[in-house]
């Protein structure tokens, strides 16, 4: 009787010896081995249920909203990843909604492999920079896990002593860019556990530290470096053609003694206002440090387009660059017919004169009226003037003449 009770007691373990991740347990209790040092525990439970209760070996919980520091909590309808560094040694136990298939997985001593970056970086320059996860130095496959691991590629100015300094003092920080294990863009296979990132180098040059680091949790671990920033060693110009005649010219100069002679190459796609895609591509001779090609064309009025990328190799460390350049829009007008455009102008101009000089003519005409209206005013009020003091003095000499008069009619004043 008693193997058998041996043997209930030991089935669990031997069971998780054997998969090593994939629990089946009775109440969703699982143990963990003393040399883990990092676990994380996926757990699978009923859709809209409330996130677990993690309970520790020695009774204290861990809840969603309510953890340590060394616990990372990402939750979601029907799942929970929580991520435990250094978790106590012992049984677990999660206590919720888990699904009648009791799903409980643990994922232990999880890694991150990181590219080491280019101790040289150059601004604008865009590279292939991947990380893998592994579990027990083995590649992690597991989609759930893996489609929730957000992890971020981060640049911050690099400061002495950063971590002695207050928070409103520390330097900011930029993501650059933000890894995916999609199989798009240079991500070469979905679900290999391998995250592979197009990494802009966007910030200004300088040294900078660079930290790949969990954006969501689910990934405790953060790796980081100490990079230089240079400026882009690459510039490219596009020459507009003047005439419909010729083409256009694409010119790349580098900086001196940075690029390796013979290296330089260059794709360039433009889109006419009809939508239609040209490519053009060019390569530099041997020892060249330069390059120049042209570039059709189309001729058609309306707003057109260019961009591409510019490839070279680091001639001191021989590292392949790739840099590339943005959408730019220039602009073409329709063909001028001089000729026509030429009598249009003088037809046009000499319809201005006449406008102006009918302009004037009116505006003498009515200025010859306005003095002759105020001449016949003026003439006016003279007259009314006049005429006023003519019946004034009239009055006052016919006042008189009648005093006079009357002063004749008078008898002589009696003699004494």
């Amino acid at each position: 009787m008693w193997r058998w009770f041996l043997l209930a007691f030991l089935f669990p373990i031997a069971s998780w010896a054997q998969d090593g991740t994939d629990m089946s347990w009775l109440d969703n209790r699982f143990r963990v081995d003393p040399t883990i040092r990092q676990a994380s525990f996926v757990v699978y439970r009923e859709k809209a249920s409330q996130p677990v209760v993690l309970v520790r070996p020695d009774g204290v919980k861990y809840y969603a909203w309510k953890h340590p520091k060394n616990v990372a909590w990402h939750e979601e309808d029907g799942m929970d990843i929580i991520s435990i560094e250094k978790p106590m040694p012992g049984p677990w136990q999660a206590i919720g909604k888990v699904t009648p298939k009791n799903r409980i997985k643990v994922l232990s001593n999880l890694t991150m492999n990181v590219d080491n970056l280019p101790a040289k970086l150059y601004q604008s320059e865009v590279l292939k920079f991947t990380a893998r996860l592994l579990q027990e130095d083995k590649p992690l496959v597991l989609r759930d896990f893996l489609d929730r691991v957000n992890l971020n590629v981060v640049f911050t100015e690099y400061v002495a002593n950063e971590e002695d300094l207050p928070k409103e003092a520390k330097p900011l920080s930029t993501i650059v860019g933000t890894y995916a294990d999609d199989g798009q863009g240079m991500d070469e296979f979905p679900g290999d556990g391998v995250f592979t990132v197009d990494l802009p180098i966007t910030v200004k040059p300088g040294k900078y530290r660079v930290r790949i680091r969990s954006g969501n949790g689910v990934f405790l671990r953060t790796i980081e470096q100490e990079v230089l920033v240079y400026p882009p060693p690459i510039r490219a110009s596009f020459i507009q053609a003047r005439t419909d005649k010729t083409d256009h010219a694409m010119s790349i100069d580098t900086e001196a003694g940075v690029v390796l002679p013979g290296s330089l190459s260059a794709h360039i796609e433009q889109q006419d206002p009809e939508g239609i895609n040209t490519v053009s591509q060019g390569q530099s001779h041997e020892e060249e440090i330069k390059l120049s090609f042209n570039l059709p064309n189309s001729n058609i009025p309306g707003r057109n387009s260019w961009w591409g990328w510019v490839y070279a190799t680091d001639k001191g460390t021989g590292r392949e660059l790739i840099f590339p350049l943005p959408k730019q829009n220039y602009g073409v007008v329709e063909p001028i017919d001089l000729e026509s455009t030429y009598a249009a102008y003088q037809a046009e101009k000499e319809a201005k004169r006449l406008a102006e000089e009918a302009l004037r003519l009116e505006e003498e005409r009515k200025e010859a009226q306005t003095k002759a209206l105020i001449a016949i005013g003026v003439g006016n009020l003279i007259v009314i003037i006049l005429g006023v003091l003519g019946v004034f003095i009239w009055r006052k000499v016919k006042q008189r003449k009648a005093k006079a008069a009357e002063q004749l009619s008078m008898p002589p004043p009696p003699k004494v």
